[in-house]
């Protein structure tokens, strides 16, 4: 490791310990493995029980990229009885990284809860227009990422009612329009 500059995704780092795994690699095993291409950045270790130094990956300027396990923010464009589209505008849990230009993606229908997936209706857990919090769970094919809401903190977090108001979560799957007072339902994502 200590010839080489750019580490790859996937690349053997070295031995590890739970404590020196920096920001863009990963644990398997006893071994430290690259999740990221970009330039190692070696800190030594403050620890007397950890001697081995922590290990980072600096990602590369340029347009981040959605991964697997990736928190994002979308808004959907598109409902129908099989799934949800929507384009990636964010990543993070918060929306931390504002993408540059937005990311094609989709909540098929057993992706959006993740229990009785029998029962749930796409039309019933969103709708044109709203933003929502989800996870990558595939990279898709060419033309989508594939997401889910399939956790309590997933989901819907801004809504507007069919007259264009705000609306505010009420319960796990309602949002009520806070002029009108008329509730929508909607698969809502607890807050974080």
């Amino acid at each position: 490791m200590a010839s080489q500059t750019v580490a790859l995704p996937g690349q053997l780092l070295g031995p590890t310990t739970a404590n020196n795994a920096g920001s863009g690699t990963h644990l398997r095993s006893q071994s430290l493995i690259a999740s990221i291409a970009g330039p190692l950045t070696s800190t030594p270790s403050t620890s007397k029980t950890n001697k081995l130094p922590t290990v980072s990956i600096g990602r590369p300027s340029g347009a981040l990229l959605p991964e697997v396990g990736t928190t994002v923010i979308g808004r959907i464009t598109r409902t129908n009885s099989r799934q949800a589209n929507l384009s990636i505008l964010a990543l993070g849990s918060r929306g931390e990284h504002t993408c540059s230009d937005p990311f094609p993606a989709l909540i098929r229908q057993q992706d959006i809860r993740a229990t009785e997936i029998d029962k749930v209706k796409v039309s019933e857990s969103f709708r044109v227009g709203d933003i929502v919090r989800a996870v990558v769970i595939s990279l898709g094919d060419e033309r989508s990422y594939y997401l889910s809401t399939a956790k309590n903190e997933l989901g819907v977090v801004m809504a507007k009612s069919e007259w264009g108001n705000t609306m505010v979560p009420v319960s796990w799957k309602e949002f009520m329009d806070q002029e009108s007072g008329a509730r929508e339902v909607r698969k809502v994502a607890k807050p974080v």
